[in-house]
């Protein structure tokens, strides 16, 4: 992370020093084989978009104590923040990471990140291609609107993709192949509903069925039986009464009174009492870290017990049935049909000059 900063006089001129941690995603950026006049672009980019009141030329990169670089931006041009080419690898986005740091990467950086973190190595190729182009559509929307992309948003979780090298080991070349493919094959690839992006729901599986949504009209609600097959389609976890109070901060017993007082169409518990207090499902589903909120609920004498069924919200692509898709032979374009039979997958083509 960028912990501090200071601008020191060095006879008449004055010098800026980043001081930054290894671990940060922009020292990563910063400090790895780039050239230096990208360099010097990303660090004026940084010093722009965290208001650092530097108007000086001379910049020091410091990580862990050392200096590393140091660069000049007295020549640099701001870049626009949409590029001229909406291609992964030139288009630009401005993701805010969870130190309060601004870093510019391409689009091809930020898909492999947020793809990383929910990667699977039994996903199927056209799985990641699905994946990559909803992905790529919140990019474009979210920098469309002006807005900067959150590192951890309620539809994924970004990292630098070589965070996952402890966790894959051996497989890390392979899997980032294997994501890079995916992201190369949809190059400029995105998807409306109505001529606007948007939002990349995505689930890990569902009930049998997705769920529609009267607030995002292009979310449908279609069988998935495939996920009926999934490991992850029902989960039973079991609570004695002190732990259950302690998580919830009121007391319940093998006495309370349970009820439901709101229910989805989807069969999804908006709201349930205990005993004379009200909770959303949402903040039971937090606070017992249940998978969805399509669950019941079952009292005995030690211990009360949750029946989730499904996995995530069950909106829009299904992970387990996209990649059973997949395995039957069926391709991306199809898949993002199946699951959002109402928006319309497009493409950018750089047009040619006259």
């Amino acid at each position: 992370m960028l912990y501090r900063y200071e601008i020191k006089k060095l006879g008449q001129e004055d010098v800026l020093y980043l001081y930054l941690n290894i671990r940060s995603e922009f020292s990563k950026e910063l400090t790895e084989e780039s050239s230096n006049s990208e360099i010097s672009r990303r660090a004026k980019n940084f010093i722009v978009n965290n208001n650092i009141p530097f108007k000086g030329n001379k910049v020091y990169l410091v990580v862990d104590g050392i200096v590393v670089r140091s660069i000049d931006i007295k020549d640099v041009n701001m870049p626009t923040r949409l590029s001229p080419s909406y291609s992964d690898i030139n288009y630009l986005v401005n993701v805010k990471l969870e130190d309060g740091a601004i870093i510019e990467i391409t689009l091809k950086d930020y898909l492999m990140g947020v793809i990383g973190s929910i990667y699977h190595e039994k996903m199927m190729l056209e799985v990641l291609k699905c994946i990559a182009i909803l992905y790529r559509t919140y990019a474009f929307k979210c920098m469309k609107e002006g807005k900067l992309i959150e590192s951890d948003d309620i539809f994924y979780h970004y990292h630098n993709i070589t965070n996952n090298k402890m966790i894959w080991a051996d497989k890390y070349i392979n899997n980032v192949s294997r994501i890079e493919e995916a992201i190369i094959d949809t190059d400029c690839i995105f998807v409306t509903y109505q001529n606007n992006y948007i939002y990349p729901f995505i689930h890990v599986c569902n009930n049998g069925n997705t769920y529609a949504n009267k607030s995002y009209p292009y979310l449908s609600s279609v069988p998935s039986l495939w996920d009926l097959a999934s490991n992850s389609s029902k989960e039973v976890l079991d609570f004695g009464y002190e732990r259950i109070s302690e998580l919830l901060g009121i007391n319940v017993n093998a006495d309370s009174k349970i009820r439901i007082a709101k229910l989805g169409k989807d069969n999804s518990i908006l709201n349930l009492y205990i005993d004379d207090t009200m909770f959303a499902g949402e903040e039971i589903k937090l606070k017992l870290s249940l998978k969805s909120l399509n669950f019941r609920i079952i009292q005995y004498h030690n211990f009360i017990r949750f029946v989730t069924f499904g996995y995530g919200h069950s909106y829009g692509l299904s992970l387990f049935g996209s990649n059973e898709l997949a395995l039957d032979g069926i391709d991306y374009f199809n898949i993002l049909k199946y699951y959002f039979p109402k928006v319309k997958i497009q493409k950018y083509i750089k047009e040619l000059p006259n």
